[in-house]
C-alpha cells in the first residue's frame, strides 16, 4: 500500500510538471526608448519616446498595440480636433520577417502650437507565417496633419519591445510524407512534448518496478 501511494505521488508530480510547462509565459515585453528623428515641413525635429508593444492572440492572428509614452514632434500651428492621423510600422525579426502596419484614431483634442504631439495607441493585426520566437521592434512613424506628412525614423537602433513564442502558423513547414519525425512547432511545444514524454517514461518505469516487486513476492511465496 505504501509503495502504491509513492507511485501515485510520482505520477501526480509528472502531470503537474507538464501543466507548469504548458502555462509558461509565451511572450516577453519591455518598454524601449526610441530616438525618433523626424522630417517635417518646417525642418528636422526629434524626441525620445518610450515605446511599448503588446500582443493579444485572436484565433490564428495576434492583435498588436503600440503605445507612445511621450510626444515625438510638434507643430508650429495649433492642430484642431481630428486634424492629425498617425500610423507606423512594426518590424518583425527572429523566426519571422517583414513588418506590420499599425494605425490609430485622429487626435481627440486640439494640440497647441509648439507642443509635443501625443500619439494615440496604434493597433494592427499580425498573422504569423512561421513558428518560433518572433521579435517586434518600433519602425517608421508617419504623422499626417493639415495636408502635410511628417516622417519619423528610429535612429538609435532600438531593441525589440516584444518577443513572442509563435505557434500554429499557417505557413509553417510540415513533416514530409513517410518521415518518422514529429513536426516541431516551437520551443514551448517542444517543452510540453518533453514533459509529456517524461511522464510516459515515469509511468513505464513505475509499471516495471511494480511488476518486478510482484514477481519477487511470488518467488518468495
Amino acid at each position: 500500500m505504501q509503495y502504491q501511494k509513492r507511485t501515485a505521488l510520482a505520477l501526480a508530480a509528472a502531470v503537474a510538471g507538464s501543466v507548469v510547462l504548458m502555462a509558461a509565459p509565451a511572450a516577453h515585453a519591455t518598454v524601449v526608448d526610441v530616438n525618433y528623428q523626424c522630417v517635417t515641413p518646417i525642418g528636422p525635429k526629434g524626441a525620445v519616446s518610450p515605446i511599448d508593444i503588446k500582443a493579444v492572440k485572436s484565433g490564428g492572428s495576434y492583435k498588436l498595440t503600440m503605445s507612445f509614452q511621450k510626444g515625438v514632434s510638434s507643430s508650429p500651428v495649433e492642430l484642431g480636433k481630428g486634424a492629425m492621423n498617425p500610423s507606423a510600422k512594426i518590424v518583425l525579426g527572429g523566426a519571422d520577417e517583414g513588418s506590420v502596419s499599425v494605425s490609430g484614431p485622429a487626435n481627440q483634442a486640439a494640440v497647441p502650437a509648439n507642443t509635443p504631439i501625443k500619439i494615440n495607441d496604434l493597433s494592427g493585426t499580425y498573422t504569423p507565417k512561421k513558428n518560433g520566437k518572433v521579435t517586434f521592434t518600433a519602425g517608421v512613424l508617419t504623422i499626417k496633419a493639415l495636408g502635410t506628412t511628417t516622417t519619423c525614423t528610429p535612429k538609435n537602433n532600438p531593441k525589440p519591445s516584444l518577443e513572442l513564442d509563435v505557434t500554429g502558423a499557417t505557413g509553417s513547414q510540415t513533416t514530409p510524407s513517410g518521415s518518422n519525425e514529429l513536426p516541431k512547432t516551437g520551443p514551448l511545444d517542444s517543452a510540453v512534448a518533453l514533459g509529456t514524454l517524461g511522464g510516459t517514461v515515469l509511468l513505464s518505469g513505475a509499471a516495471g518496478v511494480l511488476w518486478l516487486t510482484r514477481r519477487g513476492q511470488r518467488a518468495a511465496g
